[in-house]
């Protein structure tokens, strides 16, 4: 299927690794020009030549600290004078594991700039030159935690839901002029990230990680992880031609593991 978005700008954000390099990848294979952005400057030059090399496409690596509020000004400054983005992806690095009490104010501060200020602004930013063109994709990679709450994950489903309000409020006001906004709710993707938090959550249990992760296992009705590739397909899609229908929606990439209708 032709996704129709060869040609295009697409900002991918946290692509050094995971599932934004996923994304990012799965763009350049549709003919799609890519900036990527991410804290690891050598990561993402290393993800630039790759993609560059593979598909023939333009790819711009931009370093940038999602949680510095300078940085991200700057950067929406480039959006805003600089560059045409079609396509945004929002996808930002998560908050340590915590229970809901006792965490510091700085942890909060950091979270909600990093997983909330930062999307709002630069999609704000990113949404004034959509219009104008009349069309563009915004999505924003969340998390399974903001319609199931994850244990020991309690800053990460609290801002995160407060970065759902503000997706789905967006929506509804920019769906006239050819936008979508969406948000894709990962559930256990075998990334780095995941990774972390499994060797954490295990020692704070007194379990091995093996055991830790086979318990995790029987949780989801699939039986196993995600890959960030299967996540980059749905996202693309949701980032073509064919999905210009689809906007205010939250997608579920879990496996099965949120229990909810």
């Amino acid at each position: 299927m032709d996704l129709n978005i060869a040609g295009k700008w697409a900002l991918v954000l946290g692509a050094s690794q995971g599932i934004g390099a996923a994304v990012a990848h799965a763009l350049g294979e549709e003919r799609c020009n890519v900036i990527i952005g991410a804290r690891n400057s050598d990561g993402i030059r290393k993800l630039a030549s790759e993609i560059r090399t593979e598909y023939g496409v333009e790819v711009i690596p931009h370093a940038i600290d999602l949680t510095d509020a300078k940085a991200v000004a700057d950067l929406c400054h480039k959006i805003e004078n600089d560059w045409e983005i079609d396509i945004l992806l929002n996808n930002t690095g998560g908050p340590p594991p915590s229970g809901s009490r006792g965490v510091s104010d700085d942890v909060w501060s950091e979270s909600v700039q990093g997983l909330l200020m930062t999307v709002i602004r630069l999609t704000e930013s990113a949404v004034k030159g959509m219009a104008a063109r009349r069309w563009g994709r915004i999505i924003t990679v969340a998390s399974s935690g903001v319609v199931q709450p994850i244990p020991n994950l309690a800053v990460s489903n609290t801002v995160r839901s407060a970065a759902a309000g503000f997706s789905k409020s967006l929506a509804g006001e920019v769906a006239k002029d050819g936008i979508t906004v969406n948000m894709i709710l990962p559930g256990r993707i075998n990334t780095g990230r995941l990774a972390q938090i499994n060797a954490q959550n295990a020692e704070r249990q007194g379990m091995t990680l093996e055991a830790f992760e086979e318990a995790s296992l029987a949780n989801i009705p699939a039986g196993r992880f995600g890959t960030p590739e299967e996540f980059a397909k749905v996202a693309v899609f949701l980032m073509s031609d064919h999905a210009g229908y689809v906007t205010g929606s939250m997608v579920r990439v879990d496996g099965g593991i949120i229990k909810g209708i």
